[in-house]
């Protein structure tokens, strides 16, 4: 989550949580874009990002492979390069990460709060 320095511990982990409410109950947009190191860092219409870890993505990619179409929101289309709801490679490891954060977004848990400061 990114949020701004003078926020208290409290108010951080409040407004991480209505983040996370705004994108789970909102249009589930998302824009991946690949990292320097390998990884995907996917981003969301709110100021919340996570990042899809390539060796994660390694160990179980068969699943991902196999499983990719059950990711997408009831009804959903994302239009890709490939048409709509064809996802290459890259889009796939996207779908995955967004999983997460849905995963996360139901039953949120603030489990530490970093300052750009540290």
């Amino acid at each position: 989550m990114i949020l701004s320095d003078d926020l208290s511990d409290d108010d951080a982990q409040k407004y991480t949580k209505e983040v996370l409410h705004q994108i789970y109950h909102y249009h589930p947009d998302m824009n991946p874009m690949n990292m320097d190191d390998g990884n995907i860092l996917v981003q969301y219409n709110h100021p919340a990002v996570n990042v899809v870890l390539e060796q994660h993505v390694k160990k179980y990619w068969e699943l991902i492979d196999q499983n990719h179409q059950r990711a997408l929101a009831t009804d959903e289309v994302l239009i890709t390069p490939l048409g709509s709801n064809v996802f290459d490679e890259f889009g796939k490891k996207a779908l995955f990460g967004r999983c997460f954060m849905f995963m996360d977004a139901q039953d949120p848990m603030v489990i530490k709060i970093v300052r750009k400061s540290i």
